[in-house]
This record gives structure tokens, sequence and C-alpha cells, in this order.
């Protein structure tokens, strides 16, 4: 069944006073409930779409929490119900936010589970959507000042400027809960990407670490969120054989093609290598989540395969999920 997001902070707070009357504690260690997802991220990057594929996969999602009342809520959430809860917190909260990283870092010692994830995208792409829905951003300006009225829209240069200056005010503010934070970059993302991105996640096992091998293409600009990159454009492109340009590296005939370059077999045992050395140091830094990246020329053939040849040979010793950038797009 799928609960309601609720939006209405009244709702929090009245629900917060009523545990309180009937006896519950505002303070001292949190229980929480099974699992506890923090969003946020850059305004206009997707934190609603997000919110909704999670209210869809059977979270309770509160948007816009205080992180003031982020222990209460818990606190209350696990009196009441033990459904899985969805958080956004986002810069709309930003006199709060020096206050979130220690109680997160809190909460986690006391033994609750928050899986924080940041959505991120690039300048250019903020500075489109807002364009597009004309909404404002959070930390613009649009105070009236004195003098005769004047919109934004009729002077673009500097209502672009603006916006790129509040957009470069949230990512410093933003930057520490972004570096403890697993992070999707959303600048080339269809809704329906982001959505089947965010369940993925969810699904992963919290207790190990979670190999993400995305493909993608490097003229469409290398991924915001990938923590390695690798670069196969030097290997031989199916895409100039006729009968394999129309399919794509999950397709048995490009695979065989693929198998049978030495290049591209000493290249993936190579990759295979480096991440098996690497990755017990990862675990030990308790990292939840690494993205390895895999970029060709037009994100169809050769680093959708090796994206899919390395999750399976990870498969077995970590957990593994699996992206195609340009791929998922044409879903």
């Amino acid at each position: 069944m799928t609960v309601p997001r609720s939006d209405n902070l009244q709702e929090v707070l009245a629900n917060l006073q009523d545990f309180t009357e009937a006896g519950g504690e505002a303070a001292g260690p949190a229980s929480a409930p099974p699992e506890v997802v923090l969003v946020t991220g850059i305004s206009g990057s997707g934190k609603s779409v997000a919110l909704h594929a999670l209210e869809d996969a059977g979270f309770f999602c509160v948007d816009n929490l205080p992180p003031e009342l982020l222990r209460e809520f818990l606190r209350l959430e696990h009196e009441r119900s033990d459904r899985r809860v969805a958080i956004a917190v986002d810069v709309r909260s930003a006199g709060s936010l020096p206050h979130l990283l220690p109680l997160l870092e809190q909460l986690r010692t006391e033994g609750v589970a928050i899986t924080s994830v940041f959505l991120d995208a690039t300048t250019d792409a903020l500075v489109r959507r807002f364009s597009e829905t004309r909404r404002p951003h959070p930390l613009s300006d649009d105070n009236p000042r004195p003098g005769p009225a004047r919109r934004r829209e009729d002077n673009p240069v500097d209502g672009r400027r603006a916006l790129v200056d509040a957009i470069e005010l949230e990512r410093e503010l933003l930057g520490a809960l972004r570096e403890v934070s697993t992070v999707i970059d959303t600048s080339q993302l269809r809704p329906a990407q982001l959505r089947a991105w965010m369940r993925g996640l969810v699904r992963a096992d919290a207790h190990r670490l979670t190999l993400v091998f995305e493909s993608f293409a490097f003229k469409h600009g290398v991924p915001l969120d990938a923590d390695y990159v690798f670069d196969v454009r030097v290997l031989p492109n199916p895409y100039y054989i006729r009968e394999l340009r129309p399919q794509n590296g999950r397709d048995a005939p490009v695979a065989e093609y693929l198998q049978a370059q030495p290049e591209v077999t000493e290249m993936l045992a190579q990759i295979e290598s480096f991440l098996s050395r690497w990755l017990p140091a990862f675990e030990a830094d308790q990292r939840s989540y690494l993205t390895v990246a895999i970029g060709c020329t037009g994100g169809q053939h050769r680093s959708v395969y090796f994206a899919e040849t390395l999750a399976r040979r990870f498969g077995e010793r970590s957990g593994t999920l699996v992206r195609h950038r340009e791929l998922d797009a044409r879903d």
C-alpha cells in the first residue's frame, strides 16, 4: 500500500505534540524505523521525482522537514509503525544545515541506519529547468525594489547571472552534505530514469559496499556522480560494423565481437584487477556506494558491454547495480 507523502509540517508538528502529551520523550537516543533514506541535493535536480519514486516503493515521505525535528520524528515513527521513511532536506532549511551533519553522525552511532542520497546536476541543466518552469530559486532575491516594476525575464542576462549565483551559493552551503552522500547526477536523466535509479538504490544491500557500474557517452559529458572514470574509446568500435551498428553492448553479437578483441580482454582484466585491489580499502572506509563510470563515444556498444561484464564479475563478492545513461534514456 502506498502511503501519501506529507508536505504539511503542521501535520508533523501536531503528531509530535500528540506524542509528547502521551508521555513520549523529546530527547535521548533515537530508535528509528528499519530503513531511513535522506534525500537532499541542489534545487531543480529532481528531489520531488525521487520522493515520489520512494513513495511508490512503500516509503512514508516527508518533504522539507527541519533538521531540528528529525530525531523526534524518527522516534515517533518507530513508536507508531514499522514503515520505511524517506525525508527530504534542502536549502530551504539553510539556517539549520550546520546542525544536520553532526546530528546524522550521532544518529548513526546510536544504530540508526540512514542512507543519504544527494541529487546533483550541471549548472547549465539547472538554469534550463528553472527557465522552463519559471519558478524562482529558493535563494534568489525576489524582494521588490524601489523604482519601476520590471520582470526578471525583461533582462535575461541579469536574470541568468542571478540564478547562477544562487545555484553556486547553494552548492557551497550543501558541499559538506554532498561529501557524505551517494551522489546521483540527474543532468541528462528523464524522470523515469531517476525513479528507476532510486528504486535500485533502496533495494541494494545497505550492509555492504555496492558497486554501481554506469555506461555513458563522452559526447554528452562525464557523469558528476562518478568515483572512477574509465575511457574505452581506444578500443575497436562495433559501430563501424554495419550489422552491429543498431545493436548495443547487451546483445550477443556485439558481446561476441568485443570478446574476440585482445585489447578488450586486456582492459577488462586491468579494470577488474584495479577494483579488486582497492575494494577492501573502500569497505574499510565504510563507503556504501562506489560508482564506476565507463565511457565510449556513443554510450551504446563498448561502455555498455564493459558495465554489464564487470557487474557480472563482481556480483558474487559485492552488491552491484548497472546503469546505462544513454540506453536507459531511450527506453
